[in-house]
């Protein structure tokens, strides 16, 4: 299969909106029955061999052990119990409403108390109505599915190999299902007091400076799939270091700025997969050199650092 397939926003833009708001339902569920982690670690997806995973959950809320999966070669979702029960329906054919019933049912069946305290979309523009009420969104391609799957696994395997050049504390790359992008990200030691005000999720995501990196499908704002990049706190003069390849740039986000790369210039690029693994260490010294991390002790030898060294 050809790396980073051509996959336009605008040409699965109603399966997006429907699948981002099916994924919040299991997510959300997934936040509920966890243990908590550090940094929410506990509440991303992780990519599968055919799509996307809760990974196991319950046990410490006194439901049974119980996994969620979405088949996005089969386009199912599937969920299942430590016991060996399965219970699985078509992703294809339902509304945000009519998903979410069935999976509250499917649950049921597993002997799995599946309730949502706040059944709602997150962050998103419907965010004040009920999954249970939203018959708006009901689009899904299965042939679009499929895709953004096997975009995911692709991007994942370039940022965890990004990640082998690090041995400083990082998070696992993940998919996060409230912002719909997979990321992965780089932690100093260094904390950083946030205020109450900035609340828990805040608080507890940035307690120690970070770079972090990903990749999104685009949104509104950019309404096209790129690479991405941010430092927490931004130091100073940070849009001024030099982004390689040079159709990087950086954007205010309005929070900050981002350094940017659009999956259509690296497409384009006689090596993709250098030009995205160069972009991202781009970035990452950009930010961490200006905060000061000790760059040299944090490689891994043989990670993508001493390549990017010798030619820079």
């Amino acid at each position: 299969m050809e790396l980073f397939p051509p996959f336009p926003l605008d040409t699965w833009y109603d399966t997006k909106q429907t699948l981002h708001r099916f994924e919040q339902i299991v997510g959300k569920t997934r936040l509920r029955h966890s243990p908590r982690r550090n940094h929410w670690w506990h509440v991303p997806f992780h990519l599968t061999g055919t799509g996307i995973t809760s990974r196991p959950m319950g046990m410490v809320d006194g439901n049974p052990v119980f996994t969620v999966d979405f088949d996005f070669v089969r386009h199912q979702l599937v969920a299942s119990n430590i016991d060996g029960a399965r219970v699985s329906f078509p992703l294809q054919g339902n509304s945000v409403a009519s998903f979410y019933l069935r999976f509250q049912s499917a649950l049921d069946s597993l002997g799995v108390d599946g309730s949502i305290p706040e059944a709602h979309p997150f962050d998103l523009p419907d965010a004040g109505r009920p999954f249970v009420e939203d018959h708006e969104h009901a689009v899904y391609v299965p042939e679009h599915a499929t895709r953004y799957w096997q975009i995911l696994s692709q991007v994942n395997l370039v940022l965890e190999e990004f990640s082998s050049g690090f041995s400083g504390k990082t998070s696992p790359v993940h998919h996060f299902w409230h912002t719909f992008d997979l990321a992965v990200t780089r932690f100093s030691p260094h904390p950083v007091p946030q205020p109450r005000e900035a609340g828990e999720l805040i608080r507890e995501a940035y307690s120690r400076e970070v770079v972090s990196f990903g990749f999104w499908f685009g949104d509104d704002n950019i309404p096209e799939p790129c690479f991405y990049s941010y430092t927490a706190p931004e130091p100073r003069g940070l849009t001024e270091r030099q982004l390689a390849p040079t159709t990087a740039e950086w954007v205010d986000s309005g929070h900050g700025h981002l350094a940017l790369l659009r999956y259509a210039d690296a497409r384009k690029a006689p090596d993709p997969q250098a030009t995205v693994l160069e972009f991202l260490e781009s970035a990452y010294r950009a930010g961490a050199e200006l905060a000061g991390w000790d760059i040299d002790a944090l490689a891994c030898p043989g990670g993508i650092t001493d390549p990017y060294r010798a030619r820079h």
